[in-house]
């Protein structure tokens, strides 16, 4: 092999092996995203979202001046049953794309059921790395004991995890806290104000909080514009670089209360998170603006 091969085949791998490390922070990131302290025994909310809807993400690895694309994430909701109630199923499905389909290959799924109450009730994390398969399923305890999660994750090789966690208070998988996001209440935001909150990871419950410093104006591309709500996300977890600021998102100025970019700080690089495309939501997305010379100079 050439030097300049072996040198570019080297560098594939060792960007694999970051995208490697960072993806579940990232997944955390995207979609772990309350905006308010939970009450104690209490995992009840008010949600924007309805039957049909439909969200899209491009990921882009950020690694010195390279920025790839590396996969796409895409949110979807709609009614279901579990054990033959009555439900909410809100699913991520994410697949990379580009280079890191030849250097890492992974296919992630993410399922969480809600009761029609808004109740949380199960959540099912499916991973498929090449050959590696693992699964992590999250029972959360019934009205009586909403304190107990019991945590299971188990791969072709058999179980791993087995075991039941006293949370203390209300705590959550990756899918149900972003609902806490989108319930937030505008109106009652304050510069400065921070909303700690506790998810279920494994045998761990990973904890983090948000800071809200205002609002913000994104702009993914020359013809879009979006109004924002900006976040820094505090994760106490040995994965980020530094605790503090260890990533940021803003989420839209609207009704919907989706988020429009995350940008996440790694031990090697950074993951970019940008809306693609947003369907079927329940109100107007009236935080974006589409550019043209006049409306550019009248809105900002």
């Amino acid at each position: 092999m050439k030097e300049g091969n072996n040198h570019q085949a080297i560098q594939e791998a060792w960007v694999g092996y970051a995208f490697k490390r960072s993806l579940c922070m990232l997944a955390i990131l995207l979609i772990i995203v309350p905006a308010v302290k939970p009450d104690a025994q209490s995992c009840d909310w008010n949600s924007a979202f309805h039957h049909g809807e439909s969200i899209t993400y491009d990921l882009y690895f950020k690694w010195g001046v390279f920025m790839p694309r590396a996969g796409l994430a895409h949110f979807t909701v709609k009614d279901a049953t579990h054990n033959n109630k009555k439900a909410w199923e809100y699913k991520l499905q994410f697949n990379t794309a580009g280079m890191f389909e030849k250097v890492f290959k992974m296919r992630d799924t993410l399922t969480t059921y809600f009761a029609p109450d808004n109740k949380l009730i199960f959540s099912d994390k499916r991973t498929e790395e090449g050959g590696y398969y693992l699964v992590d399923r999250i029972t959360f305890g019934p009205d009586e004991d909403k304190n107990a999660v019991h945590s299971l994750r188990y791969g072709r090789s058999g179980v791993k995890i087995d075991t039941t966690l006293i949370v203390g208070e209300c705590a959550y998988d990756m899918l149900a806290a972003a609902m806490y996001l989108r319930s937030i209440d505008w109106g009652k935001l304050k510069t400065k104000a921070e909303y700690p909150f506790r998810v279920v990871v494994g045998r761990d419950i990973v904890n983090a909080s948000y800071r809200y410093t205002g609002q913000a104006i994104v702009s993914p591309n020359e013809k879009t514009k979006y109004r924002t709500h900006h976040f820094y996300i505090d994760v106490y977890d040995p994965a980020f670089e530094q605790s503090k600021e260890a990533a940021e998102v803003w989420v839209g100025d609207d009704a919907n209360h989706i988020p429009i970019r995350v940008r996440a700080k790694l031990k090697i690089g950074a993951v970019e998170v940008y809306l693609k495309d947003a369907d079927n939501l329940k109100h107007a997305l009236s935080c974006r603006v589409v550019l043209t010379n006049q409306s550019q100079r009248k809105n900002f």
